[in-house]
């Protein structure tokens, strides 16, 4: 299949089956019906998934309004700084269009020079490290004054996914991502808790802690580079969870199936 489309590797890589009549039924879903297969069962996931991860940011709380708050403290006492020592008028860091065009969904060394470049600032690659570790020290203070919101159906689901025995993570690349759990009150929700590692190790580790292989674990993802690595690493099964108001296209960068909350995924199986 190596010059098929990737949408067809896709579907093909559900309707391989050992069991002929999985595989039938599975064939049918993805090419009849035009979607990915979505298994029969209580959760909405492959027979076979033994694990579900979830990433922090996104999917299982509502963490941006605090990273957007942090970036604006930072960049502020920075700019403020900056306008002092240079005579030239102080820009204030705008907390919407900023930290969208800079900032979401994007690792924060990366995100800095977005924004350092969109502003036309040249700064010494140590300046830029010492600005992100600032930036850390920044969020740690919001969260020890703010409890961090999460997203009841994405909680709701990881419940279901334990009642129904099987094993949970979660993952982030942020190094403050277990943090996040504890100020949300949910880390006791997951039997391994991966941080401050980017994609698709970050995904990987989180497996290995679980003790399950990748075609054994479900991967839940709210940005493009989260589905594509998740994808990459052949995990059995990438679900993009799109937000009201977040980028979409996670089809497109390998997700078999989108929904806007994970717990609509139980919503097929009622009671």
């Amino acid at each position: 299949m190596g010059n098929a489309s990737a949408e067809v590797q896709r579907s093909a890589r559900h309707v391989t089956r050992t069991n002929e009549e999985d595989g039938f039924a599975h064939a049918v879903d993805a090419f009849l019906l035009g979607q990915p297969p979505l298994a029969r069962t209580k959760l909405g996931l492959p027979p076979r998934a033994r694990a579900c991860l979830f990433s922090v940011d996104g999917v299982l709380t509502q963490t941006a309004s605090l990273h957007a708050r942090a970036w604006k403290q930072l960049c502020d006492y920075y700019l403020r700084q900056r306008a002092r020592s240079s005579g030239q008028p102080f820009i204030p860091f705008d907390l919407v269009r900023d930290y969208s065009r800079c900032f979401d969904g994007r690792p924060s060394l990366e995100g800095i020079h977005a924004f350092l470049d969109a502003r036309g600032i040249a700064l010494p690659e140590s300046t830029v490290h010492a600005l992100n570790d600032r930036k850390g020290e920044v969020l740690l203070e919001l969260l020890r004054q703010e409890r961090v919101e999460t997203y009841e159906g994405a909680v709701r689901y990881v419940q279901a996914a334990r009642a129904e025995g099987l094993r949970t993570a979660a993952v982030s690349a942020s190094r403050h991502g277990v943090e996040m759990l504890r100020s949300a009150g949910i880390a006791d929700l997951f039997d391994a808790r991966i941080e401050a590692t980017p994609p698709p190790e970050l995904h990987l580790a989180a497996a290995r802690a679980l003790g399950v292989t990748c075609d054994e674990a479900v991967l839940f993802e709210d940005t493009p580079e989260g589905v594509a690595a998740g994808r990459a690493a052949h995990f059995a099964y990438v679900i993009g969870v799109d937000r009201p108001g977040q980028p979409s296209g996670l089809r497109r960068h390998g997700a078999d199936l989108e929904v806007t909350d994970p717990a609509a995924l139980l919503s097929t199986f009622p009671g």
